[in-house]
């Protein structure tokens, strides 16, 4: 590692649980928004919908405010699990799908929730 590159270190890994915070506040309000439409949408019933929608905007404020932030990670790493396996094994559906929701990108918040898990999030966390 270049030493001068250790400063970017803490800050690196705050923007990148803000990206993911974003991403899961987002999906989460869409659950609990329509429950009912996206429990369609993703082959579950309203209620596990809805208590989807919790988990994630919980594990999204912890990760962006640095708060039990290894349990929102937890949470995130679950989630997209359940979601590559569903697109792989229920749906069929391919790395890249025609439609644009292959699981590349599932794979890849998978791989930014495990990044903060392991390193703790840095240096920028409340507790």
């Amino acid at each position: 590692m270049i030493p001068e590159n250790a400063i970017f270190t803490s800050a690196s890994l705050l923007l990148l649980r803000w990206i993911i915070a974003v991403i899961f506040f987002s999906s989460g309000q869409g659950h609990l928004q329509d429950p009912v439409g996206r429990g369609k949408s993703i082959g579950m019933s309203p209620a596990f919908t809805r208590i989807l929608g919790i988990l994630e905007l919980v594990a999204a404020v912890s990760i962006a405010l640095g708060i039990f932030l290894q349990w929102g990670a937890a949470i995130i790493i679950l989630t997209m699990l359940g979601a590559i396996y569903k697109k792989i094994f229920v749906w069929h559906t391919g790395f890249y799908a025609k439609e644009g929701y292959g699981w590349h990108y599932d794979l890849l918040l998978l791989a930014g929730a495990l990044v903060v898990l392991a390193t703790s999030g840095g240096a920028y966390v409340l507790f």
